[in-house]
């Protein structure tokens, strides 16, 4: 069996804490770059499980409208609250440009490209990871240290076919329909405050929504927040099921759950707006 090396400064307890670690299989307990790599390697052992899970077994649809419910009403009413604020910010911003221009009639396209390509899948999801898949990472964490996790398995029951996959599924599909929501309400505070502010014309404004957005970049924003809220629900998921050390450990997960899921939500936006522009532009 590989040992693990300490590294300089460690103090033998330490050391002894990674090695045990290391023959526990517990990656979220090794040091430095062990660690790192252990998690990483844990995580995407674990998405793969869930995907063979949520494919081979039986679909817990109950377990799935009851999640995607729970989601929905903590995600909801923010998502809307925030979405209102960040477009006018944006659409202000592209507008005073078009008034230097004198292309205020624009204002409508403007304000489609903003809210369809980007921040409709954003908000929608931040909302989502920072509501829904913290709670879902605290219900899995309070399960794990209360040891019902042990116990399922122990009875012959999947805690990923059981827990994971329906809490994944209604992680995504919530994720979809906030974008919608999201989109309709973003667009209509655009046109509120580029009509009555800034002087935009009302046909105008509704006519070029589609000049420069079409159905592509509709279902690449409906594709960007479908990706979105799978990582939100594997990352929450993940974490809640590694939860340790008692209740502290279980902050600590939910902490780790909104960090974490941001991160990768940022990284996957990048990737995927990329792709899509350039795949649209050739």
């Amino acid at each position: 069996m590989a040992t693990v090396q300490a590294p300089a400064g460690m103090t033998p307890q330490a050391t002894e804490i990674a090695r045990e670690a290391v023959r526990r299989g517990n990656p979220l307990a090794m040091p430095g770059l062990t660690r790192l790599l252990g998690v990483l390697g844990d995580f995407y052992r674990f998405c793969g499980v869930t995907f063979v899970r949520a494919l081979t077994r039986r679909f817990r649809f109950a377990e799935f409208v009851e999640q995607a419910w729970f989601i929905t009403t903590v995600s909801l009413l923010p998502a809307m609250l925030v979405s209102i604020p960040l477009c006018v910010i944006i659409i202000f911003q592209v507008n005073q440009l078009l008034i230097q221009i004198g292309a205020i009639d624009l204002a409508g396209a403007g304000a489609a490209v903003a809210v369809v390509r980007e921040i409709g899948p954003i908000v929608s999801v931040l909302v989502v990871a920072g509501a829904g898949a913290t709670a879902i990472c605290a219900d899995l964490g309070s399960r794990k240290i209360r040891e019902e996790i042990d116990a399922m398995t122990t009875l012959g029951i999947d805690p990923i076919e059981r827990l994971v996959v329906p809490r994944v599924v209604a992680s995504t599909v919530v994720g979809v329909a906030l974008n919608g929501v999201v989109s309709i309400v973003g667009l209509v505070g655009g046109y509120v405050f580029s009509v009555l502010l800034q002087g935009a014309t009302p046909g105008l404004y509704l006519s070029d929504l589609t000049l420069l957005v079409g159905l592509s970049d509709f279902v690449a924003s409906e594709l960007k927040a479908a990706v979105f809220g799978l990582l939100a629900g594997l990352t929450a998921c993940y974490l809640g099921l590694n939860a340790k050390g008692g209740p502290k450990g279980v902050g600590e997960a939910v902490n780790q759950t909104v960090v974490y899921a941001f991160m990768l939500l940022f990284a996957a936006n990048s990737v995927i707006s990329t792709v899509f522009l350039n795949l649209k532009g050739a």
